[in-house]
């Protein structure tokens, strides 16, 4: 019955992903020049820094200049007085239940007021998809629940990799420190001062910059890892989808999910290289114009080496494909993600979110793929980032990407 429940609740989030993708705008452009940690894992924060009619509307506000106010003297009196006791001064940075409600009316009230919130819901945050799963819900609502996400994300970031909560992946994504050890507290009260230090600043902007040292000092910053890819590690194969008829093909692409190796200074594992092999013998069948290789920085704990990076050398280095058939997907944590960054991809580059792809990998992770993992990403995601096509093998399985994949996950900040 739970199994049930989970894809019925997966298959109305994919319809009301949907309703929204109608709107979502695969030409999107995201913020230049902007920390790709950031805007990754709190959108919708950023853009209340950055659009000047909103952070002037949200500065002057009587109501949130009080809340900034009483949030700065709380945080003075915790990096005063607080000493050892870490979970006393990253408490003040993280929003509590009640905090997050206030602060909900108040957005929902200046949005009725001003036209400033709307203009962004309207030409930022809709075609963004980055809320993509609320799409069915009025403006002002999708606006709160975005706002209630970010909060729930900094929070997370903060009780992981500053108070040594367990992460989703305890045995590769925990926190790089010993909580316990005496020098800790120090490193905790540096990052309060230097997060704190500019009083001129909206509610919130202490906390993500709180939440922004610890991922750095963690060497946490997967999400930035090549971005931006458009005009790096994809700017080859960006240029060639352009240009392709995809009509002319079965697949649009051909996805290679990583298996990270678990020695610390191997670059590519066995099963990588496997991988890689089968995609190129499908490739050469010309069922496909494109190679998707997806894994992060994953295997073994804080690896310097991504999988997906690994796999484009290898591919072209070994086996002699041309750097414009491979697309890098390098953030994927997860066979989950391995998937959704896949969809997330293929829609913002632009190719056929309605042609058939296919996936090819070791016959377990094939049958997961085909099997148990819809019912994770329901679990873990909220939605089904993916609909399964025909089996062509042990190895090979067809799948349609699902334009709800661009929803943000607030407790990955790796791969959010």
């Amino acid at each position: 019955m739970r199994i049930f429940l989970l894809l019925l609740f997966g298959s109305l989030c994919m319809m009301v992903g949907q309703v929204q993708g109608q709107q979502a705008n695969p030409n999107y452009v995201f913020p230049a020049g902007t920390n790709p940690v950031q805007y990754k894992n709190y959108y919708l924060l950023t853009l209340f820094a950055q659009d000047s009619a909103v952070r002037k509307l949200i500065l002057n506000d009587p109501e949130l200049k009080t809340y900034a106010k009483n949030r700065t003297l709380k945080i003075s009196d915790a990096l005063k007085n607080c000493g050892a006791d870490i979970a006393c001064l990253s408490g003040v940075f993280k929003f509590s239940e009640a905090e997050v409600i206030a602060i909900s009316k108040r957005l929902t009230a200046l949005f009725k007021q001003d036209e400033a919130l709307k203009n962004l819901v309207k030409q930022e945050l809709i075609p963004s998809g980055c809320y993509i799963s609320y799409g069915a819900l009025k403006p002002v609502d999708l606006l709160v629940k975005a706002w209630e996400q970010e909060a729930k994300a900094l929070n997370f970031a903060i009780a992981v990799y500053v108070e040594g909560a367990k992460p989703n992946y305890p045995k590769i994504d925990s926190i790089g420190f010993n909580v316990r050890d005496k020098s800790y507290p120090e490193l905790v009260r540096m990052n309060g001062v230097l997060s704190s230090v500019n009083p001129d600043r909206l509610f919130f902007e202490p906390s993500m910059q709180f939440a922004l040292i610890a991922l750095d000092i963690n060497e946490r910053n997967d999400a930035a890892d090549y971005e931006p890819m458009m005009t790096t590690v994809n700017r080859e194969s960006l240029k060639a989808i352009k240009k392709t008829n995809f009509a002319a093909y079965k697949y649009s692409l051909i996805l290679v999910p990583g298996e990270g190796p678990e020695e610390q200074n191997t670059e590519l594992s066995a099963g990588g290289m496997l991988r890689c092999r089968l995609a190129v013998a499908e490739y050469r069948k010309g069922v496909a114009p494109f190679i998707m290789v997806s894994g992060g920085r994953v295997h073994p704990f804080k690896t310097k080496y991504s999988e997906a990076y690994e796999m484009k050398k290898y591919l072209m280095n070994t086996l002699q494909i041309p750097e414009r058939v491979i697309i890098m997907e390098p953030h994927a944590r997860h066979t989950t993600t391995n998937m959704r960054n896949a969809a997330r991809i293929m829609f913002r580059y632009g190719m056929p979110m309605e042609k058939v792809a296919l996936t090819v990998t070791a016959p377990s992770q094939s049958r997961y793929i085909g099997a148990e993992l819809m019912a994770r990403c329901v679990k873990d995601l909220g939605y089904e980032p993916y609909r399964l096509g025909a089996r062509l093998s042990d190895f090979a399985l067809e799948f349609y990407p699902n334009v709800s994949s661009l929803q943000l996950d607030f407790d990955e900040p790796m791969d959010p």
